[in-house]
This record gives C-alpha cells, structure tokens and sequence, in this order.
C-alpha cells in the first residue's frame, strides 16, 4: 500500500468520500461507477479475502496500523487524513476510522449462484438498505447457501447495508435476479421447492413445512409494506406463513428470514 497523506477537505482524490450520507447521491455514483463503500476494518477484511479489489481507502491517522494489515501487500492508495478532513469529506463522524472505495464485482448468473446449494433466500424488492442487511446478516449466521435479490431491491452494496450485514454479504454468494420467470424456470430446473413467506387462507405453517421440507428450499421474502407480489405467491410451490400471536401478524423482513432459515436448516 501506498500511504498518502491529505489534509485539504477539497482534495479531488477524496471524491469518491464525498457526502456518502447523501442517499441519491450514493445510488447514482457507485453503481454508475462501479464504486461501493465498504466501512470499519472488519468489513474491508472481510470484502478484500473475498476476493474485491480496494480503489483506495480514507484512514484516519490513528488507525493506519489496522489497514495496514489488510491492504498492506495491494497496490493500493491509503489517504491519512486528520480526523476533522474526514468527517468534513464524508459528512458525518468516521468512528471507525477506516472507509474504503472499492470495486464492484461482476455478478454471477442466478444459476451459478443456486449451483450446489440446498436452501436459498429470495428479497423481493426490499427496500429499506438496513433491512436488506440485517436479511444478509441471517442468511450467513444461520446457514442460507446463497441470496437473490430482486430488479427493485435496494442494494445489497450499498453502505448501510454493508455496515449493518456486517460484512456478510462478502460471505454469501449471491446475485440480482433479472427476469422473476427465468429465475423460476432456473430454480425448478435445479429441483428447489419455492416457498413464498405470506398470508394466505391456504398457506401451511412454517412449522409443518419443515416438518416434511424439500431437498432444496427457496425461501421469499416480501417488501416491509406490501410484502411479496401476487406475481411472486402465484408461482410459488408452497406458501408459508409464520405462526403469531399476541395480535401481530407478522414481523420485521430480516426477523422473518431469521426465524424460516432457523426453522428450515434446523
């Protein structure tokens, strides 16, 4: 690595930092520039053994040893810069001290993804970024093989979704679904049962549905407001709700996709 110091706020070789609390800005930049932000040590960790490639990374001087571990055999700019450059450049406190620009891999097929895998989350145009984290965050902790994420979901690169995954969706192999009836076409070729998470008069608990689960399991997950689309529960093998009580009927989307991988992989 090389280690650059900055200490101009205004320093174009900071651009890629700048205002990435601004949500519009973000979602136009780093997809058109094939960018994400990969935030804290750990999540750099985790993304650089994953095989992505840092463009550069912003270090505040106190954590210099940290990256160095890291990106230190990488060709590779590190920006040291004082704390009050970063919080100025990026538009809010850096307490992690560390932020990295990376490169955006190339998505894999939805067939490449589901190849060898038994039990699959679907995201169906999950909107909300901390929520599409917290799914991934699930989906490694409790034994999911790979993740498909819809046309209109938030992105699963996207800062806040990589901070509050912690990482893991560096961990799960995953990719963006196209076309939902190819993807269909791909799943049943590969013999998995689709189960759509909804409410439905027909719809068999999660508990019996495990009780005599399939091989391989596709698990859908719908939106925080609409849930999942008619599209979607019609061509479902099997729709499945979760059991509730106490006059709720039904939770968070990551929560809902905590306890089905629970139920399924257990």
């Amino acid at each position: 690595m090389r280690l650059v110091p900055v200490t101009d706020a205004d320093d174009p070789r900071l651009d890629d930092y700048r205002g990435l609390t601004d949500t519009a800005l973000r979602t136009i930049r780093e997809p058109a520039g094939g960018l994400y932000i990969a935030e804290s040590t750990k999540v750099i960790a985790r993304a650089v053994a994953a095989g992505h490639r840092p463009r550069s990374v912003l270090v505040q001087e106190r954590r210099v040893e940290d990256i160095r571990g890291i990106v230190g055999d990488l060709d590779v700019p590190v920006y040291v810069v004082p704390d009050d450059v970063a919080e100025s450049v990026t538009g809010f406190a850096v307490h992690r001290g560390t932020i990295a620009s990376m490169h955006r891999p190339e998505l894999p097929t939805v067939r490449d993804v589901i190849d060898g895998a038994s039990v699959v989350l679907i995201l169906e145009n999950i909107g909300d970024h901390t929520n599409v984290g917290a799914a991934f965050r699930a989906a490694a902790g409790l034994g999911a093989d790979a993740v498909l994420v819809s046309p209109g979901g938030a992105d699963p690169l996207y800062r806040r979704s990589v901070r509050v995954s912690m990482g893991t969706v560096f961990q799960v192999p995953w990719t963006r679904i196209t076309d939902w009836d190819k993807a269909v076409e791909d799943l049943h070729a590969a013999h998995f049962d689709i189960a759509a998470l909804a409410l439905r008069d027909d719809a068999v608990t999660l508990d019996a549905y495990v009780a005599d689960r399939p091989e391989r399991v596709a698990l859908v997950m719908g939106s925080e407001g609409d849930g999942l689309s008619r599209t979607v529960i019609d061509s479902a093998d099997t729709v499945v709700t979760i059991p509730m009580s106490g006059g709720v009927d039904s939770l968070n989307v990551a929560s809902a996709a905590a306890v089905a991988l629970w139920a399924v992989k257990g």
